[in-house]
């Protein structure tokens, strides 16, 4: 099915607003108060890190240590990632490099 223009308009721009609803309703909704509430404090000190765990093991759940390269390709970006970030806590750069090395790892050197 090949869609015209408009349609690929269309489509985007019902995204685009469903994304901006998801991300500005909480700030809507709770607009100039402040949430003494606990749980709020305590998901906001937790979530990032259980999100970035969630994606770990997403990123990894393909790996096949039984077949080449062995998962050798994502070690070496893992271990590339915790050193960089360890020396620069730089989230951005981490993500950047690390992508980038894998990327190279898995095209050039593990074909």
């Amino acid at each position: 099915m090949t869609l015209t223009p408009i349609q690929t308009f269309i489509i985007i721009c019902m995204v685009m607003i469903g994304t901006m609803i998801t991300r500005f309703f909480p700030f809507i909704l709770f607009q100039g108060t402040k949430s003494s509430n606990s749980y709020i404090g305590y998901l906001g000190q937790v979530l990032p890190y259980s999100a970035i765990g969630l994606l770990v093991v997403y990123c990894l759940k393909g790996v096949s240590f039984k077949s080449a390269p062995y998962g050798i390709p994502e070690a070496i970006a893992i271990i590339f990632i915790s050193v960089l970030h360890y020396w620069k806590e730089n989230t951005l750069l981490s993500i950047g490099a690390g992508t980038g090395i894998y990327m190279v790892l898995v095209q050039r050197v593990f074909i």
